[in-house]
């Protein structure tokens, strides 16, 4: 049984499925919208988000490419320019970097270069993130540093909702925009909200109010600060659970709202300590909030090693709830 039939007549679906439909929907209502990537036609997707597309749309909007990210992102940001809304995928964000030089020095750039003549309006999806035993070669998350690139905009869905409608919002836009959906939260499950059909890909959202302590996190750390902030409201600390998920730009009056009102802040972060997205907030809460602290800020990030393939070593390289309850715990006393 697959996602769809499985989760027909209710609004319960899965990430993977709330994907497809976004990709769906967006080639139904839009002819200039196709899909390329490596394995997104006959074998439905690496992660199996496009399956089932071939045979609706056909080879000519869901294209198969060669193994050559430079060669089939240089394809997307040249059909972009010229009037068509290319969705490209890349099967791991680790693979992108074969394709920086495009996304870096064409896509983000071409707009200012050619003093605003050209558009670049491409979505790039790439799968992020560790979790499934995948070592080294198709687990890091890189997202922090697409981050750092003027003239993209970097998406994290963390949720079913934001997979589901984060994808009609970047397509919109006439810049380039980055998507990482990470890999564990393919299966994940989550209700639909029928009243929402679109999300604010400028904005971070709060999914857990509290008073005593901050959680800004995005992807797969997410339900694992959920999760935190329900173990530490059982000790009378009430965190609140920020999902950042616009890497860039990032909600600075957001971040910053919830730690005034809280003056202690845990930032959870997949990617590496050293230069991460982390880093970036943690700089500039203490620039311009400094004195809005009553503790000092803690980060919560992945080990600066190559992600390991042994599942022990694995989440031992990865932010987990149990940390997340110990630094807040170390940052609030109980009431």
């Amino acid at each position: 049984m697959n996602d769809r039939s499985a989760n027909e007549g209710t609004n319960r679906t899965t990430y993977r499925e709330a994907c497809r439909q976004a990709i769906r929907d967006a080639l139904i209502n839009d002819p200039r919208t196709f899909l390329m990537g490596e394995d997104v036609g006959l074998y439905g997707g690496c992660y199996a988000v496009s399956k089932g597309l071939l045979d609706e749309f056909g080879p000519g909007r869901i294209r198969d490419t060669p193994l050559a990210e430079a060669a089939f992102v240089g394809a997307g940001i040249g059909a972009a320019m010229a009037g068509m809304r290319p969705i490209v995928e890349i099967m791991t964000c680790n693979f992108s970097l074969l394709a920086l030089d495009q996304i870096m020095n064409n896509a983000a750039t071409i707009p200012h270069m050619s003093g605003g003549q050209f558009a670049v309006p491409l979505v790039i999806r790439m799968a992020t993130g560790a979790g499934r035993q995948l070592a080294a070669q198709h687990s890091h998350s890189l997202e922090g540093w697409f981050a750092h690139i003027p003239g993209l905009k970097v998406l994290a869905p963390g949720t079913v909702e934001d997979a589901r409608y984060m994808l009609k919002s970047a397509l919109a836009d006439p810049n380039p925009v980055l998507i990482f959906e990470h890999i564990v939260l393919y299966n994940a499950e989550g209700e639909l909200d029928p009243d929402v059909t679109e999300v604010d890909i400028a904005k971070a959202k709060m999914r857990r109010p509290g008073r005593d302590v901050s959680i800004l996190t995005y992807g797969n750390s997410l339900p694992k600060a959920l999760a935190a902030s329900d173990i530490l409201a059982e000790d009378g600390i009430e965190a609140e659970v920020i999902d950042l998920r616009v890497l860039r730009p990032l909600d600075k009056a957001t971040i910053f709202e919830t730690v005034a009102r809280t003056h202690r802040c845990i930032i959870v972060d997949e990617g590496w300590k050293s230069g991460s997205i982390s880093a970036e907030i943690a700089a500039r809460l203490s620039e311009e909030l400094f004195f809005e602290l009553d503790a000092p800020i803690r980060r919560i990030c992945g080990r600066e090693v190559p992600v390991p393939y042994a599942a022990h070593m694995e989440e031992a390289a990865l932010p987990q709830t149990a940390q997340i309850v110990d630094a807040a715990r170390g940052l609030v006393k109980p009431r």
